[in-house]
């Protein structure tokens, strides 16, 4: 169980007893108050406070809303991450076009270079992003190469592995005629991390990186929960490039095959699947 004295009055909460509520699929999650914490075991620092550094960088521009960082540490064998505790609500047509438009506007904050200043994770899974010149190079080796090698090593070889191997040979094709800026990334942005606050889209959750702006989009198809005002309005801030059907299905393909990693073989004909529909 957390030190909770010692967490509490880190945040000058004092007083407050901490309830368990839902959402919390990788640490548990807890409100005191006005704060929301996500706790783990001491080990879960690194992650925790990579995701804290990533709200922090998304909040920077302040284009879309976050939830404010209030403190990450350990305390005995726990580490915390806290955060401002938001009421959401239901999202309507508008908010859903807000979230487009503060989305296409938060890809347009760029970098010189793909990746970031440090690691962090995808769910409970290692995400490199060593920085990079070359963005197909970036994605070949760090995103699709790095979870194919997941999934060799937890046995998941024979034709995913040849399918695999072909299409990392192809990846530049599908590059032909289109080179993306390093635009900043939630880079984990399905419909279970964003809400509306008050009517406004907050975005939380995140694994950030600078990367592809139709990686996120991508996303965003995988598993619902973004409506036609979402993509109207995103579309009409950035419309899309040539070829981003196909790159959209690459896009996927890297996050059903974490997901394969992590959950196991229902997942396996969805990666198939996606990769024998690729040209």
């Amino acid at each position: 169980m957390p030190d909770w004295a010692a967490i509490l009055a880190d945040l000058d909460v004092a007083g407050e007893t901490p309830r368990p509520v839902s959402g919390g699929d990788i640490s548990a999650a807890w409100r005191a108050g006005d704060v929301f914490l996500k706790t783990g075991p001491e080990s879960s620092y690194d992650m925790l406070s990579a995701e804290a550094e990533g709200l922090a960088e998304l909040a920077a521009p302040d284009v879309i809303r976050v939830p404010r960082v209030l403190a990450c540490a350990k305390h005995g064998d726990t580490a915390y991450l806290a955060t401002e505790w938001l009421e959401f609500g239901r999202a309507t047509r508008e908010t859903e076009a807000r979230l487009g438009r503060r989305l296409a506007r938060l890809h347009q904050v760029t970098r010189d270079r793909f990746g970031w200043h440090r690691d962090n994770t995808i769910g409970l899974t290692p995400q490199h992003n060593d920085w990079s010149d070359n963005w197909v190079a970036f994605f070949q080796e760090h995103r699709l190469g790095f979870q194919l090698e997941l999934a060799a090593k937890n046995g998941f070889t024979g034709s995913l592995q040849a399918q695999g191997a072909r299409l990392l040979k192809r990846l530049p094709v599908f590059f032909e005629g289109y080179a993306p800026r390093p635009a900043l990334l939630h880079g984990d942005l399905w419909g279970g991390n964003w809400g509306s606050c008050d009517g406004e889209p907050v975005i939380f959750d995140p694994a950030v990186y600078y990367g592809d702006p139709e990686s996120d989009l991508a996303m965003t198809r995988l598993f619902g929960g973004f409506g036609p005002a979402f993509y109207e309005a995103y579309a009409a801030v950035a419309p899309p490039a040539s070829g981003s059907r196909n790159r959209s299905d690459l896009y996927q393909l890297y996050h059903v095959l974490n997901h394969l990693n992590l959950f196991g073989s229902a997942y396996l004909g969805r990666a198939q699947e996606l990769m024998g529909r690729l040209p």
